[in-house]
């Protein structure tokens, strides 16, 4: 008879060890795949890594090369009318400053293949004495070049400092719309008497020079200074008066509100002769100069230099307060 202990040996050990093995072969695998995987990942991801860099370098290439001075193609060109933009406020410390513009001005003058130059006009006016500076150029260029005319095209406005420039033109030209004159001079300021009264502050201003704390707008206007900022203004007025009247000349009307800071349309200031036609730049170019090509002499702003600068100031601040933040600790 047969007992429990007569039973032949188990195959279960055995089933077990396979078990294990592939177990252990599986979680090998897995591991390997998750590796692969993870290695694949870390390529594809340094591909795209490579290509958007590239990307993103042809894209700062290109728009540096659309920021370059459009002037220096003007060799290129057997026949070409020049232009020079004057946009925003005329200011020594703007883009549209006396020595911006001239810039311009002159390398166009000293282009052979320039047929005329035109001035193209976008701005309310500014400082007299940039305008001045401009204006003065312009007819001193003109004089050692009398066969290369300068013509003014006028876009949304061309107010106060902007028509001081344009009056030194061989002719004045306007869309119908355009904003044009403003033959005046103005002085802004603000009074805060009353507000200082009101919370009780004492105004303390010592000077040396009983006009040096002329037109204070923290104490009351007193007559004289008030007179003598009128005599000023007018003569500055009469400045900007004289220079319209030696560029337009018999042009003009007799129109008594000429010259009382007044502005017109494009259409109302034909007949005032403030312009001598509406037309634009492409028109002036093509019917008037006779070269309809048109190259842009103005000249532009070093974006690039200002870029690297502002970083560097960037990178010079950031690395000062690490290394302060660092001392302080």
């Amino acid at each position: 008879m047969a007992t429990f202990g007569d039973f032949p040996p188990s195959s279960s050990n055995n089933d077990k060890d396979n078990s294990m093995s592939e177990q252990t072969s599986w979680e090998r695998k897995v591991l390997e795949d998750l590796a692969f995987a993870a290695l694949k990942e870390q390529r594809t991801s340094r591909r795209w890594g490579y290509v958007f860099k590239g990307l993103i370098f042809i894209y700062l290439m290109a728009i540096l090369m659309l920021m370059m001075p459009s002037a220096e193609l003007a060799t290129h060109k057997e026949k070409h009318t020049a232009l020079v933009e004057i946009n925003g406020v005329i200011s020594a410390d703007d883009e549209a400053s006396a020595d911006t513009i001239v810039t311009g001005i002159r390398d166009a003058f000293e282009s052979t293949n320039a047929q005329g130059l035109i001035l193209r006009l976008n701005t309310p006016g500014g400082s007299p004495v940039q305008a001045g500076i401009v204006n003065d150029e312009l007819k001193r260029l003109q004089l050692t070049r009398p066969d290369f005319p300068v013509y003014a095209v006028i876009q949304d406005v061309c107010a106060s400092g902007g028509y001081y420039i344009a009056a030194a033109a061989k002719e004045i030209y306007a869309d119908k719309a355009s904003i044009v004159g403003s033959i005046g001079v103005r002085m802004d300021s603000f009074g805060f008497t009353d507000v200082i009264e009101k919370i009780g502050v004492e105004r303390r201003s010592l000077t040396a020079g009983e006009n040096k704390a002329f037109l204070d707008p923290f104490l009351p206007m007193r007559e004289q200074d008030v007179k003598h900022a009128h005599t000023m203004l007018n003569n500055i007025h009469q400045q900007f008066i004289d220079v319209v009247k030696a560029g337009r000349g018999d042009r003009l009307s007799d129109d008594p509100r000429l010259f009382t800071g007044l502005f017109w349309s494009g259409e109302q200031a034909l007949p005032l002769g403030l312009i001598d036609g509406l037309a634009s730049s492409s028109t002036v170019a093509r019917d008037i100069i006779g070269a309809e090509d048109i190259i842009d002499y103005t000249l532009r702003p070093d974006y690039f230099d200002r870029f690297t600068g502002k970083l560097g100031a960037t990178l010079s601040q950031a690395l000062f307060q690490s290394t302060a933040t660092t001392g302080l600790r």
